[in-house]
């Protein structure tokens, strides 16, 4: 992969994300949890790290999603884990948009 785009995946449409709320999608592999918060669309892993729940499960409020095993919950922004019983911090991925579909960058 040599140019920028080659490093972006389509994921979804933006339209197919509910303002304020999460839409669970897959991508080169990677379970995603793909939110939007008053327009801008953030990625994260979708399994919480602290056992086998599905981040899209999850409940959104602003910028804060709450696994909805454990109640832990992350910032969708920088994946920190803002509560016990998380320990470790869940995975960010870039996102950008782009006529009006989701693209996010793996590394």
């Amino acid at each position: 992969m040599t140019a920028d785009t080659d490093l972006w995946l389509d994921v979804a449409a933006v339209d197919d994300i509910p303002d304020g709320d999460a839409l669970g999608a897959c991508a080169a592999g990677h379970a995603l949890t793909l939110y939007r918060v008053e327009g801008e669309v953030f990625a994260t892993a979708d399994l919480c790290t602290h056992g086998a729940a599905r981040m899209c499960d999850g409940f959104l409020e602003g910028y804060e999603t709450e696994c909805p095993l454990h109640q832990g919950r992350f910032d969708i922004r920088s994946g920190k884990a803002l509560n016990a019983p998380l320990t470790d911090d869940i995975r960010t991925y870039p996102v950008r948009c782009d006529g009006g579909r989701v693209l996010v960058r793996f590394e």
